[in-house]
């Protein structure tokens, strides 16, 4: 039989649930590779990837990204509307081999030595470093079952984010497009000195054609498939805590054996954005604002589709019930959310058990989306969202909330 450690279990439920006073960001939570559809043939395409690349990982979710960032394409996907996986995007993915790449980066592996560490692990992983460095050095059974346990609960939570962003004119005229061009010339105008006069005089005009802009998005889902068989092979044949041309030569070999697993895809409403906030000289803060919200929205929807994208967030205190929860995580008034104390089992792993339910108070609920506090939205200086109970009792500081399907 398998004799599975608890180690990092303990460790994590002691931390959430016994000494709460840490913040959220101390939960494990699951890490993002998102990566832009550039269409070249589209006008906006330069503006649309500088907007993308200034976009951070959503803050529920741990920055997994890797050095290439935007898939360009000249084309419109064909079956765009469709939820079925994309040819297109899934061959991209595995000629590139980013399965693989995802997990290399997971312990810092070195492409020319071969070289890993588990930095990373450690500092997603809340648990002892001494103590795994100490049990990793002596290749103790002790240390293979830690690692284990460490990919089980947090490799095997790596997504992919592929999002394919267009620009859609509500008001269906060429002369928006033309006032867009127009915009991005005279800003690009400043930056060398001329036809300043131009933007002055031509501006106001432009910025309000650039506000009849809505923006769709598809998003496409993938998860990393990391299987205990597939963890017991790169620990004991691909993992080097050193240089090793034998190791490494390996993990180059078994690259294909990594996989991504397509989950589902989900689509922007494409409504519209509001520039309230924004100078009238930043339109490409608009382009930002207006892409920022649909990837947004698209995670939420994501979150609510397929359970095992959705995330957890802690209690941040209980007299009264609030968390670090808000609009830009689709909460509103019909949201509810389960409590969730965490479980430890006799075997090491560790359950969620459900020990009640609440609801976001009315005029309580943080408008966390962003640049709301810069548009005056109501909520956006509050901080965090106040709850009410519905049911259960006993909740404690630290427990993690999960929002509950409303289908």
């Amino acid at each position: 039989m398998n004799i599975r450690y608890s180690f990092i279990i303990c460790f994590a439920s002691f931390v959430l649930c016994v000494n709460a006073q840490k913040s959220e960001s101390d939960y494990r939570r699951s890490s993002i590779y998102s990566i832009l559809v550039n269409h070249t043939d589209q006008k906006f395409a330069s503006e649309i990837k500088e907007a993308f690349l200034q976009i951070p990982v959503p803050d529920k979710f741990n920055d997994h990204n890797l050095s290439v960032k935007v898939l360009t394409m000249d084309k419109k996907l064909s079956g765009a509307g469709s939820q079925k996986e994309n040819p297109a995007i899934t061959e991209f993915l595995q000629n590139n081999q980013v399965a693989s790449r995802l997990v290399g980066r997971w312990f810092n592996r070195d492409y020319f030595t071969g070289q890993c560490d588990m930095e990373l692990v450690k500092e997603r992983g809340l648990y002892n470093a001494t103590e795994f460095d100490k049990q990793l050095a002596t290749r103790s059974a002790r240390g293979v079952a830690m690692l284990q346990d460490a990919g089980e609960d947090l490799i095997g939570n790596t997504f992919v984010l592929v999002n394919d962003i267009r620009y859609v004119d509500k008001n269906k005229g060429a002369k928006t497009g033309a006032a867009i061009l127009k915009i991005f010339g005279s800003v690009a105008a400043i930056a060398t000195g001329t036809n300043i006069d131009d933007l002055t005089d031509n501006l106001g005009n432009m910025v309000e054609t650039i506000k009849g802009f809505k923006v769709k998005i598809n998003t496409f889902l993938y998860k990393l498939e990391w299987t205990d068989e597939q963890a017991a092979l790169f620990y004991q044949e691909q993992y080097a805590v050193k240089p090793d041309a034998t190791k490494r030569a390996n993990f180059e070999a078994a690259r294909g054996t990594y996989k991504l697993k397509y989950v589902g895809k989900v689509e922007s409403s494409g409504g519209t954005t509001s520039f309230l906030g924004i100078k009238e000289d930043q339109p490409v803060v608009m382009v930002r604002k207006a892409c920022q919200r649909a990837i947004d929205e698209n995670v939420v929807d994501l979150q609510r589709n397929y359970e095992e994208f959705r995330t957890k967030s802690p209690l941040l205190s209980v007299e009264p019930l609030t968390a670090y929860v808000g609009k830009k995580e689709g909460v509103n008034e019909k949201s509810r959310f389960e409590v969730l104390e965490v479980v430890e089992m006799e075997n090491g792993s560790h359950k969620y058990n459900r020990v009640g339910v609440i609801e976001p108070i009315e005029n309580l609920i943080w408008d966390n989306r962003y640049m709301a506090v810069e548009e005056g939205a109501p909520g956006a200086t509050l901080g965090f969202t106040t709850f009410r109970k519905v049911s259960g009792k006993d909740f404690a500081k630290g427990m993690l909330i999960r929002e509950l399907s409303t289908k």
